[in-house]
């Protein structure tokens, strides 16, 4: 089957050039003519993917294509290789594909260093093959005879080669075409004029926005625009559509990608990251708590958002509006989706209010002005706020959790423990941790302790490993006051001996704080038990410290003895872990206020509370609820 679409033209080395023998009987020789039947055949022949150029780069190859009925003539060539200097020199082939007709033609530079189109015998010098039976109508035109005057852009014309005693016949009995005029500019290749396999390969780069507008350019990239293969792409970049989704809505890929955008188009730099998440979470906590996922709410519509914007007076940012178009957040249960902490007498657990419930906790007193909560928890009033306007010494949309300054007369006085930057930001990094197993799953609960592989130690067959967490409704800034919790796991070897079986008997903890200060501190046991270890076997423990700077770390080492040899002791590692602040913004409130009149000692620093001792703070400022043992 000849391909009648269009005509090519092939750009070849000097080793692809054959010379015609003359013989008596023409005999078909390698290279002597191209069998290209398609253009898939030909991307099939040079095996390589072909750039989006005029002449485009095939290996050894190149190729520049004219579409049917229109003629690529010797001007067109000349000015399409000139371009490129790495072509000037080589000879060439005209490939008149639907004629299976080649014309070899030889190129050299002038000596100006251009392409030359005339006056020199050494351009223009070509071989014509035709194939018997074909009509004419060839691509770049023929040359022939006297008829072809003093050459058809001023310079001699080319010598072809014919057999002897025999005048050279005209391909299909056409009528010849006449010259070109000399000062007649050659037509620009426009890109609709490719054939419909390369244009929609080039389509098939472009953004959705690009794809759209070229439907309005003419009426067959209008046609080509619409392929829908084309939009299968932006439909899973962009909205996350699946095949089987595609199936069960029944309508063409195109026609996914208009309806979706044009209702959630405003979102179409979020929604394909928001719903990754929330697919992601949906999925690791459906296998580990279903219940949470449960009592996930179903999305909201675009005019329940504008009717809260109405409420509140603000604008919600688009992030946070596309992630309550995939889900409504959650009801008020326990356990919550961002996470919980549990200390022996202190328990916070966070829920993901749905805008309803966010709407009417929008706060508009001083120290909280303009602020949005994303977060509640039930047992200690704790929230994390955004707040939609730079105002108070906050960043637009930034997200944070309040701290009261307890130094300060003014109730407005609120500090703020930095939690994230945006809501999309925010929220991702939040469910990262989950999925990746960075927030460990307890009891059917996300527990907010950030693991650090480097924070694992072993001695002999036992592994100890510290996991930490820093609690803002604990700590405070002024006076400086960080709470932090750990929870160490300690496991035996599954392989270890019987006779390795051991108990804890006492700890070692030496702790600096970020001036470098040392405590050190001893007592026995751990949170008042004294575990056995044995092969297989792992033990948990929570407890919590506090610094009055905002980092620092702890190390040190428990001492066992063996239970087959109770006079055998040993210490067995615990790693140096570090436990840092969040970064934290004073309020405005403070700065306008003259603190001349209160002074604080921040030498000061925990040690080791095992027996519950109570200790007050400076200036008898009651210290924060929910204190616990320390450095057990």
């Amino acid at each position: 089957m000849v391909h009648s679409e269009a005509s090519l033209i092939v750009c070849i080395n000097n080793n692809h050039a054959r010379k015609k023998k003359k013989k008596k009987k023409k005999k078909k020789q390698e290279g002597d003519r191209p069998r290209l039947h398609s253009w898939s055949e030909f991307c099939k022949i040079s095996s390589q993917t072909i750039p989006l150029n005029p002449i485009r780069a095939l290996g050894n190859q190149s190729a520049l294509y004219s579409p049917q009925r229109r003629r690529v003539s010797r001007p067109q060539i000349l000015t399409a290789i000139s371009a490129l200097p790495q072509y000037r020199c080589c000879p060439f082939i005209i490939v008149h594909w639907e004629h299976y007709d080649t014309e070899l033609v030889k190129c050299g530079p002038s000596p100006d260093g251009n392409l030359r189109k005339g006056n020199s015998p050494s351009w223009g010098t070509g071989q014509r093959r035709g194939a018997a039976g074909t009509g004419g109508g060839a691509a770049s035109g023929t040359q022939s005879g006297e008829a072809a005057g003093r050459g058809r852009y001023g310079s001699p014309p080319p010598t072809t080669e014919r057999r002897e005693g025999r005048p050279r016949r005209r391909s299909g009995g056409t009528s010849r075409k006449m010259a070109a005029p000399l000062d007649m500019e050659p037509p620009a290749l426009s890109l609709e004029l490719l054939p419909t396999d390369p244009l929609l390969l080039i389509l098939s780069f472009l953004d959705y926005r690009d794809l759209m507008s070229c439907c309005y350019l003419s009426r067959r990239l209008n046609q080509l625009s619409s392929h829908d293969p084309l939009w299968k792409r932006h439909c899973k970049k962009y909205w996350l559509i699946s095949d089987e989704e595609k199936i069960r809505r029944n309508q063409s890929w195109k026609a996914i990608f208009v309806s979706t955008y044009s209702d959630l188009g405003r979102y179409i730099q979020y929604y394909a990251t928001l719903k990754k998440a929330w697919d992601d979470l949906e999925k690791y906590l459906g296998q580990r708590c279903p219940r949470m996922i449960g009592s996930l709410k179903e999305s909201v519509q675009e005019e329940d958002l504008d009717a809260v914007e109405a409420q509140i007076g603000c604008k919600l940012p688009d992030d946070y509006r596309c992630s309550f178009r995939i889900h409504n957040g959650q009801k008020l249960v326990v356990p919550g989706l961002m996470g919980s902490m549990a200390l022996s007498n202190h328990y916070r657990s966070e829920d993901l209010l749905d805008i309803d419930t966010a709407a009417g906790g929008f706060q508009q007193r001083l120290g909280l002005k303009q602020c949005l909560p994303l977060t509640f928890c039930i047992h200690t009033g704790l929230s994390q706020y955004m707040a939609l306007e730079s105002v108070e010494g906050r960043n637009k949309y930034e997200i944070f959790y309040q701290c009261p300054d307890q130094m300060a007369r003014n109730p407005s006085a609120i500090d703020m423990f930095i939690t994230g930057t945006s809501y999309l930001e925010w929220f991702t990094s939040y469910v990262n941790k989950v999925v990746t197993g960075g927030y460990p799953i307890i009891r059917d609960q996300i527990f907010r302790y950030v693991h650090d592989k480097e924070c694992v130690a072993t001695t002999g067959d036992i592994t100890v490993s510290v996991s930490t967490s820093f609690l803002p409704e604990l700590s405070s800034v002024h006076p400086p006051h960080y709470f932090f919790t750990y929870r160490i796991r300690i496991e035996m070897s599954k392989d270890a001996l019987p006779e390795k079986a051991c108990q804890l008997d006492s700890r070692y903890w030496r702790i600096t704080n970020a001036k470098g200060d040392v405590e050190e501190v001893q007592g026995p046991g751990v949170v008042g038990e004294f575990p056995i270890i044995s092969p297989g076997r792992v033990y948990e423990y929570t407890s919590c410290t506090t610094f009055s700077t905002t980092s620092g770390y702890m190390e040190g080492y428990y001492t066992f003895h063996c239970l087959y040899y109770k006079e055998k002791f040993f210490n067995v590692t615990i790693p140096r872990f570090h436990m840092v602040c969040p970064t934290f913004k004073v309020s405005t409130a403070r700065m306008e206020t003259n603190h001349n009149e209160y002074a604080v000692d921040e030498d000061e620093d925990s040690t080791d509370t095992d027996e519950y001792e109570d200790r007050r703070r400076v200036m008898d400022i009651p210290a924060p609820s929910g204190r616990c043992p320390h450095h057990t």
